[in-house]
């Protein structure tokens, strides 16, 4: 730990203020075990209380980081605090943007609040972390200004997005963004709520966390920043986990998961989780009780190349015809709830309980001194866990992980889906796989369902939709202008595939994220997703494209019932149109909203296709494809 220089960066003249005028203590990190420090207070204590004064209030203890053998269990007493608030990010400025402003949302100027704001962070002893936003090869120049007794939440940024030591400062260092941590205003101005204020300047990008959980700052709100860098320079940073499969023949693809929060990106990476015997269970039908399982002996490998952010940047891409992705983070976010007990994912179980370095763990049940367990999340309340456990796993200490640029053979877009019977009919009608035109494939990405309760945020409530790209909770500029870019990435990577695949539910069968699991083993054996036109169907509803006419793995025939819903018994046609309905109806609802005057013409062309009915065909004449 050192004492801050800034002399030689270039800092706006009020951050420069801020810096060099606190008259307590200044540290910038040389190590991770400095942040590691830092987040248990640098005393040798089991709990260190992060804690502060709030006028009008007393002393307010925000959070607890307890020293546990294998990291630093980090938890909220504000059971409101444990998950992201979908409506926690306003936009000060006066750039373009369909997102809240903070003038209209709270009554008055951001200008006061924000120099209170630095007037506070100047009282405090300062923790200052440059890093880079986007990761050190294509990224950008930015720092964290945060009270120096936010150790962890410092500790979770430098694993999410890698720090800049001392000596890798580079000369006249410039922050495209910063981030300042200032919690006591949750209290003082918002009600307690999370806020995070965007306030983009001429050349800067301004985040205001008035909370100290990651989720909306020190994770999506850099994804704010690089959203708002590539809607200005024409390009995507998606929402998607991708992974390299490679076959037991040695054969291999890639695939990219898309999907709103609770969609399945992080399981994408994942190994089947498998019965106590090694079989996989299919899924569970609700009414009978019915189970379906199978045994598959040899697993693809997979080779993990983003969790959650995926650069899709200009400066990779070639003319190979597919999508060119890289990581846009050094560490991932990692949500664990279905690790319920011991032995339901090896892999990751290992790497947390016997990590190569401490960990950072959030609303898990950590004791001083002991193992921090992934399957012991806090309790919300008496017999309820919180749904939202989460480890920040650095990207080195991933095994097999790949670093490089790849090339993406298949996108693939997840759907969190409720149960599904002709009494109760819902939306619950995707079977294991869906193979989408890519004029479908873009609509998709426009609606983006949130889907059936979703554990990350604090409210999921019916079909809601993330918004465009999944990622336009974490976008400040316009909406219509991602759609348009969405589209031109479609029509400029025409040798990427498209894929839908649902989680949780198969019509009446709870099936977990193994449709997904599965279906990666399925393509990755057969070498992709190009069909001869007698191998697959076309879904009942045209928003889901086609099904394959059979799908079999490792000698196991898939029934008929998880590919194609109509023909379970339990739903039917009645209970299958029932819900065609209901997505048809949502699309509709959330689609009009693109048909502004700035729409590209295609684009419109394919959303007027849906608003009135049209059938698969029609999708395919617009944006057709081999």
């Amino acid at each position: 730990m050192i004492n801050l220089d800034v002399s030689s960066w270039q800092l706006p003249a009020e951050v420069e203020i801020v810096l060099k005028n606190c008259g307590l203590e200044r540290v910038q990190p040389e190590s991770r075990d400095d942040l590691i420090e830092l987040a248990f207070g640098r005393k040798n204590e089991p709990v260190f209380e992060v804690g502060y004064d709030v006028p009008g209030t007393g002393y307010v203890v925000e959070a607890t980081v307890t020293r546990c053998r294998n990291g630093a269990s980090v938890n909220y007493p504000d059971i409101y605090m444990r998950r992201r608030d979908p409506d926690c990010m306003v936009v000060a400025d006066q750039g373009d943007t369909d997102k809240v402003r903070y003038h209209d949302r709270f009554g008055d100027s951001f200008d006061d609040l924000r120099q209170q704001s630095l007037g506070w962070l100047q009282n405090q002893p300062l923790l200052v972390l440059p890093f880079m936003a986007g990761g050190a090869e294509l990224g950008y120049q930015a720092l964290l200004i945060a009270p120096v007794n936010a150790g962890f939440f410092a500790g979770g940024l430098a694993d999410l997005q890698g720090f800049l030591k001392p000596d890798e400062v580079p000369e006249g260092f410039k922050p495209k963004a910063i981030i300042y941590l200032a919690p006591p205003f949750r209290h003082t101005h918002f009600d307690g709520k999370q806020i995070v204020v965007h306030n983009r300047l001429d050349q800067l990008h301004e985040l205001f966390s008035f909370n100290l959980y990651p989720g909306p700052s020190a994770k999506k709100g850099i994804y704010g920043v690089l959203l708002n860098i590539g809607e200005a320079e024409g390009w995507v940073t998606a929402h998607a986990s991708t992974v390299r499969v490679i076959t037991p023949y040695d054969n291999q693809i890639t695939i990219m998961h898309e999907g709103a929060s609770g969609g399945g990106k992080s399981e994408m990476i994942e190994q089947i989780h498998r019965e106590d015997d090694g079989r996989v269970l299919l899924g569970l039908n609700t009414v009978t009780l019915e189970k379906h399982l199978l045994e598959l002996k040899d697993t693809c490998v997979l080779q993990p190349v983003t969790d959650d952010m995926a650069f899709c940047h200009p400066d990779i891409q070639n003319d190979s015809g597919r999508l060119v992705v890289q990581d846009a983070e050094q560490g991932w976010f990692l949500r664990i709830d279905h690790i319920t007990n011991y032995g339901t994912d090896p892999h990751y179980e290992k790497a947390c309980i016997h990590p190569q370095e401490p960990l950072i763990f959030l609303n898990l049940d950590g004791q001083p001194h002991a193992t921090c367990l992934l399957w012991e999340p806090v309790m919300d309340e008496p017999g309820k866990p919180c749904p939202n456990p989460r480890v920040i796993m650095p990207r080195k200490l991933v095994n097999d992980v790949v670093n490089e640029a790849v090339e993406v053979d298949i996108r693939s877009f997840g759907v969190r889906s409720p149960a599904c019977t002709k009494e109760n009919p819902s939306y619950g009608i995707l079977g294991m796989l869906h193979i989408l035109p890519p004029a479908l494939a873009w609509l998709w990405r426009l609606v983006a369902p949130r889907g059936h309760q979703n554990p990350s945020i604090t409210e999921s409530s019916g079909m809601t939709s993330e918004g465009v790209g999944s990622y336009w909770p974490f976008a400040t500029g316009k909406m219509v202008e991602q759609a348009n870019l969405l589209l031109k990435q479609i029509i400029a990577t025409s040798g990427t595939r498209y894929i839908l695949v649902p989680n949780q539910h198969i019509g009446a069968y709870k099936t977990g994220f193994v449709p997904q699991w599965l279906t990666r083993e399925f393509l990755a054996r057969r070498g992709g997703v190009r069909f001869r036109s007698d191998q697959l169907s076309q879904a009942r509803s045209p928003l889901l494209g086609f099904v394959p006419n059979s799908i079999k793995i490792d000698g196991f025939q898939i029934p008929q019932a998880y590919i194609q819903v109509d023909r379970q018994p339990e739903v039917g046609s009645t209970g299958y149109d029932a819900g065609a309905r209901i997505l048809n109806d949502f699309f509709k609802k959330e689609l009009s909203q693109f048909l502004t005057a700035d729409l590209d013409p295609l684009g419109r062309k394919i959303i007027e296709a849906c608003l009135s009915d049209q059938p698969l065909e029609r999708y395919i004449e617009l944006m057709p494809y081999r």
